[in-house]
């Protein structure tokens, strides 16, 4: 059997994972969070083989809990599922450590098949994201400056370029306003970038909000 933590901010959303995978024969949610701070305290205190993690928390960001989750937990594993499109943040979960990447808009069936996938050991690519992943790896050049930042700096890079204030981002984050200064400054260098305004314009057209 193979034991879920399903973690999701939408009850719609959570009550039909549960009741795709609990339709399995061999799945078992044993647990559901809707928050990050729900997601950790569960993951330690039970015992699961996969974390289905939606990527977008009320109170963090799920490549934060992907990485916290690895750190505390190594041999767990993680199905990223996101509303956002496979190419905006595939490549940066899995190195997190993220063993899979499913969008919302995917069929049951593939969600499904992603868990049995991830449960035998594998990690699962959709079809479409191993073309875009092939692209990349192709590209010369590299990658795209956005991927030079930590997990830390693209999520706060994120919060700066959907409008949030440095107060906002210090209290949704548990950091002092010097603390995301600090990462804002940071961010410009690495992006090369000076103010603001430049990160909500690069974050529009790379479709990172």
């Amino acid at each position: 059997m193979i034991r879920i933590l399903v973690v999701d901010d939408h009850p719609l959303v959570l009550r039909g994972l549960k009741q795709a995978l609990s339709s399995e024969p061999d799945m078992e949610v044993s647990g559901e969070a809707q928050t990050a701070y729900e997601a950790l305290e569960i993951a330690g205190k039970g015992r699961f083989d996969i974390v289905v993690l939606d990527i977008s928390l009320p109170d963090r960001s799920g490549l934060g809990v992907l990485d916290e989750l690895k750190g505390r937990h190594p041999g767990l594993s993680v199905l990223i599922l996101s509303s956002f499109p496979e190419e905006q943040f595939a490549l940066r979960a899995f190195r997190s450590g993220a063993s899979g990447y499913v969008t919302k808009k995917s069929a049951p069936e593939e969600l499904v098949k992603a868990i049995r996938k991830i449960a035998s050991g594998g990690k699962y690519v959709s079809q479409s994201l191993a073309e875009k992943l092939a692209s990349v790896i192709a590209m010369d050049g590299g990658e795209p400056p956005h991927e030079e930042l930590s997990s830390r700096e693209f999520q706060i890079m994120s919060l700066i370029a959907a409008g949030k204030t440095t107060g906002e981002i210090a209290d949704a984050l548990c950091l002092s306003a010097s603390t995301v200064g600090t990462y804002r400054s940071r961010i410009l260098e690495k992006m090369k970038m000076k103010n603001n305004a430049e990160i909500v314009r690069y974050a529009v057209e790379n479709n990172l909000v």
